[in-house]
Order: C-alpha cells, then sequence, then structure tokens
C-alpha cells in the first residue's frame, strides 16, 4: 500500500472499513417499536390515562369540551398528604384542568391491573370533582375501597 501523500486516497490502495471494530453491523433496537416494553414507562402511563379517561368522559363530553388534561411526574409540595391528581375549574380564557401525578400513583400500585385500577379511579375522581359530582355518578361501578 502506497503511503498517503494529501489528497483523495487511492481506492484500490486503501482498505475498506467496516462499519464497526468486530464488523457485526451496527445495533439496532433491543425491542420493536410496537412491543410495550419499548416505550418508556411515563409514555405507557400517558396512553393508559388519556384511555382511561376517554372512557369515562364519553357521558360528559359537552361539560368537558376543552379539558385541559396533563401528567406530571411529582406533585407540588403542599404539605403532609401526597395527592394523585389535582384539578382546576375553568375560568375566563382558560379550560378546565386536570393534572395527574404519575410517581405516587405508581408508588401505590403494585403491579400493572392495580396501576390500571388505581389510574381508573383517579380519573374517576377528577371529573367528579371537575363537574360538581359524586363518583359514583361519574361511573357507577366506582369501587371506593381504592385509596
Amino acid at each position: 500500500m502506497a503511503p498517503y501523500a494529501g489528497g483523495v486516497p487511492d481506492p484500490s490502495t486503501t482498505r475498506r472499513r467496516r462499519r464497526d471494530r468486530r464488523g457485526r453491523g451496527l445495533r439496532g433496537p433491543l425491542l420493536p417499536d410496537q412491543l410495550p416494553g419499548a416505550r418508556s414507562r411515563a409514555a405507557q402511563f400517558d396512553e393508559l390515562v388519556v384511555a382511561e379517561l376517554s372512557r369515562v368522559v364519553r357521558r360528559f363530553r359537552a361539560e368537558l369540551d376543552e379539558l385541559d388534561v396533563l401528567v406530571d411526574d411529582v406533585p407540588p409540595d403542599d404539605g403532609d398528604e401526597v395527592r394523585l391528581f389535582r384539578t382546576s375549574p375553568a375560568a375566563e380564557g382558560r379550560p378546565a384542568r386536570l393534572v395527574v401525578h404519575r410517581r405516587p400513583v405508581e408508588a401505590r400500585a403494585r403491579g400493572v391491573r392495580a396501576r390500571e385500577d388505581l389510574v381508573h379511579h383517579v380519573v374517576v375522581e377528577a371529573v367528579a370533582e371537575l363537574l360538581g359530582l359524586s363518583p359514583e355518578d361519574v361511573d357507577p361501578d366506582h369501587d371506593d375501597d381504592l385509596p
């Protein structure tokens, strides 16, 4: 092989470079995008909140037409009690807002099914609080035994 003297190297004299050191190619994703494990826990939680909210709000579409839904990691420090959600009613120029706090919900739920049940409970409680109704009026199957 001739020494490199600047300029453009001659492809016939240079060694072909591999894509990586051991020639195995570039590493791809560990899980395909369509599998649940490929999404982060936060993304899975967001999807769960949206699914539960769409199921509960179906009956109250007119009242909650402009509902602003957010998922926050942790609630603000308001004292001793850690809230799972907070709501603020609609005001002039601002829609009603529901904020679900992900970390406290995940800390209280043990397992996937318990997390789904607790998110459903939180959404029902929050919608009832926003509408000024009892949770049983929002969801007749509402269970008061959950925290």
